[in-house]
């Protein structure tokens, strides 16, 4: 039997990513920071920024100079919206390692953000054998060439994978590609999940 790789998405997985935090203690409320993030279109800017695109270019198509502004800010603000690991997952991703499970990750992450992100979590820059991080190849989940890509560079097949990811879309990509796919509720599903598998 080909030996299972598994393949971790990052942010609501791993790591615990809340925008709003960028802004809400200038802002003064977590409300009026959810406010702004509506306001603006934070999630499709923010999508955006993780297949290449620049936050200061996106911020010059926020028409409210103040918003414009606040968005601006993002990047130098990051570290604020990552403060917290999943430790349950990192348990389980250790557990993985010690078995010598190959691990490896495809992340919808902006290139800028990114660093900021390592800031915060420097194991990510460490603890995977194969890191996709979408900003720096021009391409996001669930577009079947970011899952190819992954597989290129880690010398293995789609099927020899099972992919981990807290956005049913994204499940469903992987899969699409020949990828086992689970979607991802909480640590204690996952072990479950994986159990399941044979892999823990």
């Amino acid at each position: 039997m080909t030996r299972k790789h598994v393949v971790f998405d990052i942010g609501g997985v791993l790591v615990d990513w809340q925008p709003h935090l960028a802004w809400q203690d200038q802002m003064g409320s977590p409300e009026a920071a959810h406010g702004f993030i509506d306001r603006i279109g934070f999630k499709s800017l923010n999508a955006r920024a993780d297949a290449g695109e620049r936050f200061a270019d996106l911020a010059q198509e926020i028409d409210d100079p103040k918003d414009r502004a606040h968005f601006g800010e993002y990047v130098a603000l990051y570290t604020r919206t990552v403060v917290d690991a999943i430790p349950g997952t990192w348990a389980i991703l250790d557990r993985l390692k010690e078995q010598d499970t190959r691990v490896h990750a495809i992340t919808n992450w902006s290139a800028e953000t990114w660093p900021e992100g390592l800031k915060a979590h420097p194991r990510l820059s460490e603890v995977f054998e194969t890191l996709v991080v979408s900003g720096r190849e021009g391409v996001i989940k669930p577009d079947p060439r970011i899952f190819h890509l992954l597989c290129d560079r880690a010398g293995i097949a789609p099927g020899d994978c099972v992919f981990i990811d807290d956005g049913p879309h994204n499940v469903n990509g992987a899969r699409a590609v020949g990828m086992d796919g689970i979607h991802f509720t909480s640590p204690q599903a996952l072990r479950s999940d994986l159990t399941q598998r044979g892999l823990l």
